[in-house]
């Protein structure tokens, strides 16, 4: 099976230019986690997650840190939760997106995700053009459906 057979077509975007605060509610409306950043000739210049929210507004050593306790400070992440109205899309957004293509088989498309540690994939024309989002739920249930489909074999 191939990515153009399960990927959604309908895809929502979002420009460089729209503020933080307004595409994060964005996924908090559409209760999902990232969208595609796409500019005014319709090519894809970035991804925008919830994760580069967090990023963003949490201090930059927080990676570093890690499983060490991080002493919160509700003031200063109040503060920059609050600039995100002051910020654009494209300050905080991803630059480096993992993307595929139509052809690429499922199973193809599944080891990018977990090598990569992505949760979806935009799915590229041969000019470049986004034509689809491919999500790893979507792959599981593509899976789950050829899973029920096949013939079961005796034991």
């Amino acid at each position: 099976m191939k990515v153009k057979e399960i990927m959604i077509k309908d895809v929502t975007s979002i420009s460089p230019d729209l503020s933080a605060d307004e595409a994060l509610s964005l996924l908090e409306k559409m209760s999902i986690s990232g969208l595609p950043v796409i500019d005014k000739e319709g090519r894809l210049v970035g991804m925008f997650t919830e994760k580069d929210v967090l990023s963003h507004i949490l201090p930059s050593y927080i990676q570093q840190v890690g499983k060490f306790i991080y002493e919160e400070n509700p003031k200063s992440t109040r503060k920059k939760f609050s600039e995100l109205s002051k910020i654009k899309v494209s300050q905080i957004m991803r630059k480096e997106v993992i993307t595929t293509k139509e052809d690429v088989t499922l199973c193809e498309v599944a080891r990018i995700m977990l090598t990569q540690k992505a949760r979806r994939l935009p799915v590229l024309d041969n000019s470049g053009k986004v034509v689809g989002i491919v999500a790893r739920v979507d792959i599981l249930k593509a899976f789950a459906r050829e899973a029920e489909s096949a013939p079961q074999g005796r034991t």
